[in-house]
């Protein structure tokens, strides 16, 4: 049965955010591809992030499309291309975060289609994806972010970790754990690197690359489910004036007066898993300024100057309004996707090697 699409009265309405979704299929290509809008760039990560979105208005057949391309253009080592433009690769390397997200879209249509055929379907992909993930990860148990191709191969591992996107392969990780219960093909080595992962979010996040000038590293650790409860509310209120400007959204980078859709979305997706459902709901309200017609959503805006900026819709900001829109209004049964309470508990710290108190206590709890 097709799902209604979640309603929130007095900012966005049913029909409006089906106009959005439509807008997103409206640009998915004949292959399967989703790129950032029409003949545009297109990334792993975010063509996962448009899938979602069109599952949760019960858009099987274009989101199972989605995924069929990415089951396709797998790599053998388990990667995918960090830039497709038009079915050409403009950048072979490959992203950790890009690869390892396949799992979190795959978990998502499980939750909301309950088709257990597309899922061992897709199994062989997400497993390769994340097998190819997991041995990138670096000693203090972050996850390497790239490597380099070169000549048609894969050549340089980028050897530093980068805090968004590791929170987010903590996120993938969780996910496919989830996968593999369901098929039956347990992945302890997934669960071993994943308590390393979360450890490192949360006791080690000197030890990755400074990025904090960017809003992702500093609400993705929460988003990605590695820091939850006091300490999740202690670490948004550390920087909440940073980033976030009143009536307008967050911004990007923290020098710039830029606010954008997408990570303000995803903002409103991490108050709601640690239940400050209150700001969740007033920031989804502010950022509506970013709707065009269409039910299409700039990328962003730079208020001294009053404008849009970059001038293009964007599918993947779409994407993100619709899954902030399903969770607020918990109508799916993919709403909990970023809340995680359908998803493994956090990953045990046991064998831990980084030796600090921390890490100490987490092998006498077994537990992270």
């Amino acid at each position: 049965m097709t799902p209604d699409l979640p309603e929130l009265p007095g900012i966005l309405s049913r029909e409006a955010l089906r106009s959005t979704v439509d807008s997103i299929a409206a640009v998915q290509e004949r292959s399967g591809a989703i790129p950032w809008f029409a003949g545009g760039q297109l990334d792993p990560w975010d063509h996962v992030e448009a899938a979602m979105a069109l599952s949760v208005a019960g858009r099987y057949a274009e989101a199972e499309r989605a995924y069929r391309w990415l089951f396709r253009t797998q790599r053998a080592d388990g990667s995918w291309p960090m830039k497709v433009v038009a079915g050409e690769v403009e950048d072979h390397s490959g992203e950790t975060n890009m690869s390892a997200y396949l799992a979190v879209g795959v978990w998502h249509h499980w939750l909301v289609r309950r088709d257990e055929v597309f899922v061992r379907s897709m199994w062989p992909t997400v497993r390769r994806g994340l097998d190819w993930v997991v041995g990138m990860q670096l000693p203090f148990g972050g996850i390497a972010w790239s490597q380099e191709w070169r000549d048609g191969r894969p050549a340089k591992v980028n050897e530093e970790a980068l805090l968004a996107g590791s929170s987010s392969i903590h996120q993938s990780l969780r996910a496919g754990v989830a996968l593999s219960e369901l098929v039956d093909e347990p992945q302890p080595e997934w669960e071993l690197a994943g308590g390393r992962l979360g450890h490192a979010l949360r006791e080690h996040r000197d030890l990755f690359l400074d990025k904090s000038e960017y809003s992702m590293d500093w609400y993705y650790p929460v988003l990605g489910g590695a820091i939850r409860g006091d300490a999740a509310r202690a670490l948004l209120e550390e920087r909440w004036e940073t980033f976030v400007v009143p009536g307008l959204g967050i911004r990007c980078v923290a020098p710039d007066p830029w606010v954008t859709g997408a990570e303000t979305c995803e903002l409103v997706m991490t108050l709601d898993a640690i239940g400050d459902r209150q700001r969740a709901h007033r920031l989804f309200a502010e950022v509506q300024h970013l709707r065009d017609e269409g039910g299409r959503y700039w990328t962003g805006y730079v208020y001294p100057d009053d404008v849009n900026w970059p001038v293009e819709h964007t599918t993947y900001t779409a994407a993100a309004v619709v899954l902030a829109a399903d969770a607020l209004g918990q109508l799916t049964t993919g709403s909990d996707i970023m809340r995680g309470a359908s998803l493994p508990v956090h990953f045990g710290e046991l064998a831990l090697e980084c030796g600090c108190a921390s890490a100490d206590a987490g092998q006498r709890a077994g537990l992270a």
